[in-house]
């Protein structure tokens, strides 16, 4: 008879909750940060479920305590066993609180008490975890960090390397010094995957370096007022249509808002003015004179807008058909700089808009977006192409990073091979000689390239709040942007490429490499489950489409690691007919997606109950707004 679990009889869910809700503000160092993935597990949570799925509740040595009671001569044998049982219970429950704390990751004391209480409760013989739905990865990470043998598995391309990144690389290359030249002088020791980030971030700089001499004309300083120039960090453009007032017909801009900086002291916003027939722009800073509620933007969701020439309003309906016919433009309307004591805002002129003229660049990608009005808002809009999500400026400079991270591996193969590594076999074969980790290197450099998309396309925004750009998914969706931010990835500033590799080193700095993981691609409903326990956090049902979702990564993530990884990324988007997510729109409206997900399902957790360790629960997340403390 199997033993029972900590986690079926009690714990401190307060703490766990707290910390992982904590999680949320740590950027630096924190894996999430590797790369964007959809309803991430909180770290905090997985390792605590992944500790009390293993460790045996106390209440089964209640017989070993109930004799030492009695041994002792104990008034009342029972009431002190089942006490010592409580007290264990709470040293447990210290532990475990101990244990998900953030600023004790790299505790390693702490984390051979947490291994040693792991195996006295395993026999000394942990059992293999695995997560069929491994996701961002939390699961697994954690299984590792615990010194338990992690095993991963998705079906989402872009999910098995980040995945890869996280568990199976950094530990297959543990312990090696950096090949850059140079970079290892032989007076430090490179524990863990020190080594891969530093060359992460050497190989990065010299990524950085030759995309500036191709491509940094593309990206001129501005001009100050005062007759300086300033590092362009961003380019606040609105979009565009013709005013269908036959009387008008000026490009009215389509603005959300027109502020710039909310800071107090700071403020900044945009001033548009008409001129003839156009419209020109300068920066306000008094803040009696900004914008209210009643005119701030021009566009205001489901109303339409306004033409602020004419002021006639304009539908909705007319502003789709403006943009399914190709019509609708974009304008530039102000310019963020860098500066000593923060940002400046100045206007934009005709020489800074030309350098953004440019032809759309050889192999954009032209891929379909799916016809899900639910999750895909640009589509209605004529948005309905992945290269129409970008300016070409900004596609000029992701095919430019794509194609360096192929450069790039050249680059360190010949580096490993010059310290005398054998050459060996691909990192898709199992290799770990100077191939392998060229391939490595630059898996990282790739998932890099792919996460900039997020800042570098036409659906991220500037944040007047807080003075910076935001991404895009800011909602599990692709969603309509009408004024949006172009960032320069030279500048030093969010979404810049230097800062995307540093944060991807720091990443790999702090992942646990005792084991290698294992992570593959596979069907969570016909894959094999015999002999591991099962800890995962599947779909919830039509929740979010990771498969549509991932595309707007994995577009990048192909042209970059075609040939480093060739069978995980051979089909032209992300594979989606097996995926385990209700979704009317692929499979003949909501009665057939509900079908399909159910019965997928329970396909999965009848193989899973039917041949996962029986020695253990099953450990199943599920989203719930509930707190409670047991």
């Amino acid at each position: 008879m199997s033993k029972k679990k900590l986690i079926e009889v009690a714990l401190p869910l307060e703490e766990i909750n707290r910390q992982s809700s904590r999680e949320k503000s740590i950027r630096k160092g924190h894996p999430s940060t590797l790369h964007l993935w959809w309803a991430r597990r909180p770290l905090a949570t997985a390792r605590a479920v992944l500790f009390s799925q293993l460790v045996d509740d106390p209440s089964e040595r209640y017989g070993e305590f109930l004799e030492a009671a009695r041994a002792a001569g104990e008034s009342d044998p029972e009431v002190a066993a089942r006490a010592r049982v409580e007290v264990e219970r709470r040293r447990l429950f210290t532990l475990i609180t101990r244990m998900v704390n953030w600023d004790n990751i790299g505790d390693e004391h702490l984390l051979r008490e947490v291994r040693e209480e792991i195996r006295r409760s395993t026999g000394d013989d942990p059992p293999a975890v695995l997560d069929p739905f491994a996701g961002g990865g939390s699961i697994p990470l954690e299984a590792q960090r615990l010194g338990l043998e992690a095993h991963a598995s998705d079906l989402n391309p872009v999910a098995v390397l980040i995945n890869k990144a996280l568990i199976e690389i950094p530990p297959r290359f543990a312990g090696r010094p950096p090949v850059f030249p140079g970079a290892d002088d032989g007076t430090r020791t490179w524990p863990g995957a020190h080594g891969l980030a530093e060359d992460v971030r050497r190989y990065g700089e010299w990524m950085r370096e030759e995309a500036l001499r191709r491509i940094g004309h593309l990206y001129p300083k501005a001009q100050l007022p005062d007759g300086g120039e300033a590092t362009v960090i961003a380019w606040i453009w609105a979009r565009t249509v013709t005013c269908p007032n036959p009387a008008c017909g000026i490009e009215m801009p389509l603005v959300r808002s027109w502020w710039l900086g909310k800071k107090k002291g700071k403020e900044a916003y945009i001033v548009p003015t008409v001129v003839g027939d156009h419209i020109e722009y300068s920066i306000g800073h008094d803040p009696k004179n900004a914008p209210t509620k009643e005119n701030d933007g021009t566009i205001s969701g489901r109303r339409g807008a306004v033409c602020l020439s004419c002021g006639d309003s304009v539908p909705m309906d007319y502003i789709k058909n403006e943009g399914l016919t190709h019509r609708m433009g974009a304008s530039p309307c102000a310019v963020v700089c860098e500066g000593r004591r923060g940002r400046i805002y100045v206007p934009p002129t005709i020489e800074q808009a030309e350098c953004a003229e440019i032809e759309t660049p050889v192999g954009a990608p032209e891929q379909s977006l799916p016809d899900d009005p639910r999750n895909f808002w640009t589509v209605p809009y004529g948005l309905d192409t992945f290269d129409r999500l970008f300016t070409n400026r900004q596609l000029v400079a992701l095919t430019t990073f794509s194609d360096l991270v192929g450069e790039a591996r050249e680059q360190v193969l010949r580096d490993a091979l010059s310290t005398g590594m054998a050459e060996g076999e691909r990192l898709e074969e199992g290799g770990s000689g100077a191939a392998a980790y060229a391939d490595a290197v630059v898996t990282i450099l790739g998932l890099c390239t792919s996460k900039m998309g997020a800042f570098h396309c036409t659906l991220a925004r500037w944040r007047p709040d807080a003075s910076k750009t935001a991404p895009a998914f800011g909602r599990q969706s692709i969603a309509m942007v009408w004024d949006f931010a172009e960032v320069n990835p030279f500048a030093g500033a969010g979404g810049d490429w230097t800062g995307v590799v540093g944060g991807a080193a720091d990443v790999l700095k702090r992942l646990s490499t005792r084991h290698v993981g294992e992570v593959r691609q596979h069907n969570a409903s016909t894959r094999s489950y015999r002999g591991f326990i099962v800890s995962t956090d599947p779909p919830y049902y039509d929740n979010i489409n990771y498969g549509d979702l991932s595309d707007f990564f994995y577009i990048w993530l192909r042209r970059s690691l075609r040939e480093v990884h060739p069978n995980l990324l051979s089909t032209m988007v992300a594979p989606k007919e097996e995926e385990l997510v209700a979704n009317p729109y692929r499979h003949g409206g909501k009665s057939g997606a509900k079908k399909f997900f159910e019965s997928g399902f329970l396909d999965v957790f009848i193989r899973a109950r039917k041949h996962a360790d029986p020695d253990y629960p099953i450990t199943v997340y599920y989203a719930f707004k509930q707190s409670e403390s047991i």
